[in-house]
């Protein structure tokens, strides 16, 4: 008996074209955590050259306080939790983590605990964005030094971590990997392109894939789906966190736990399905003042928001290079899944870029002073 029958668990069925993958790497069941089937609309994205179509995926609708990529992989892995018997989960990632979020307000409303290992600059924990919720929820927080690895410092003190919660309140917890990437987790994206296959991809002329890449597991489980099905569209994951060979490797390792790849190499790669690009600029969260006027201008002109840690970067790289590297697109009609995000714009970043502008910048009138100069409402 599933522990909270308003959460059951539902079997999967597999798209036939999964069926190369090692039949105990195939979920058996998800959860229906997510608004899916979400929209593909056109995006009049700014200052891109008139001969490129960009269309954007609404996964930044997958739900209100759950939304984003994240849930479609949280399906999967609370699916597991589930089944294995678990009444906890333990995630990691940093203190603007759109994983951690979406996995701790998921645990709540099933009923179970959540315990969040962030990385954090100092001692305090800020409670803005992400981290409100978080808080809001009844996390229990652990914040690590800042860049500390995952093999040799992170994922023991999970391990330690799930221990003692075991041995203190007779609770087992779900340890989720970084950015819930791992050979289940990554279900949810490959799911997600049989998702968009019955939109119509095939059929609209799309010729490139772009989303940006956190830990990595969306971008691969896209590249996967793209390689089952034959398909001959370009996959682009922009990385907005860390490193091409970390996402190489992190990739590699999924193939080899599915029966995609052999474990000396042989069979596919993940360089040889996605096309990464190194998108973190500055550095993780931290935003140059054109990145910043970016995420402004999109919101300004088409009402879509992206955030400053992930999607704004995609899409300024996107813009960039729809203007200065055509050649690295297949070709000019582009479908841009959108990740969500948007709880860290109100981290406080961009309340003080607008409270750092004139009255006259924000569109603020003295509604007693009207003048010829302030346009008519319509």
């Amino acid at each position: 008996m599933d522990p909270n029958p308003d959460y059951p668990l539902v079997p999967y069925e597999h798209p036939s074209w999964t069926s190369t993958i090692k039949q105990d790497m195939i979920p058996k069941y998800r959860l229906k955590l997510g608004v899916l089937h979400t929209p593909i609309q056109r995006w009049r994205l700014p200052d891109i050259p008139d001969d490129f179509e960009v269309f954007v995926k609404r996964d930044d609708m997958t739900g209100s306080v759950l939304t984003g990529n994240k849930v479609r992989k949280l399906e999967f892995l609370m699916a597991d939790c589930v089944h294995k018997g678990c009444q906890a989960i333990i995630a990691c990632g940093g203190i603007f983590s759109n994983s951690c979020r979406a996995a701790a307000i998921a645990a709540r409303q099933m009923g179970f605990d959540s315990h969040l290992l962030l990385w954090s600059k100092g001692t305090e924990m800020p409670f803005t964005g992400n981290a409100l919720l978080d808080r809001l929820v009844g996390c229990n927080f652990y914040l690590m030094p800042k860049d500390c690895p995952f093999q040799t410092d992170v994922y023991p003190r999970m391990h330690q971590l799930h221990d003692h919660i075991f041995k203190t309140s007779g609770k087992k917890a779900y340890e989720i990997p970084f950015g819930g990437t791992n050979e289940i987790g990554v279900w949810g994206y490959i799911d997600c392109f049989h998702e968009l296959m019955g939109e119509g991809l095939f059929e609209s002329g799309f010729t490139d894939i772009v989303i940006a890449g956190g830990s990595g597991g969306s971008v691969i489980g896209l590249g996967i789906a793209n390689y089952l099905t034959g398909s001959k569209l370009k996959i682009h994951g922009m990385a907005a966190c860390l490193d091409k060979e970390y996402f190489h490797n992190e990739g590699d390792k999924i193939l080899r736990a599915l029966g995609l790849q052999e474990e000396g190499g042989s069979g596919v790669k993940t360089k040889d399905i996605v096309q990464f690009a190194e998108v973190v600029g500055i550095g993780y969260g931290i935003n140059t003042p054109e990145e910043m006027e970016c995420i402004e201008k999109i919101a300004t002109t088409t009402g879509i928001f992206v955030d400053p840690v992930y999607s704004s970067k995609a899409a300024y790289h996107l813009i960039k290079m729809m203007n200065e590297s055509q050649d690295s697109l297949k070709g000019k009609k582009i479908l841009f899944i959108h990740t969500g995000g948007v709880f860290d714009l109100f981290s406080g970043v961009f309340a003080s870029r607008m409270n750092a502008k004139s009255s006259a910048q924000n569109r603020v009138h003295d509604w007693m002073e009207l003048t010829d100069k302030v346009p008519t409402c319509q």
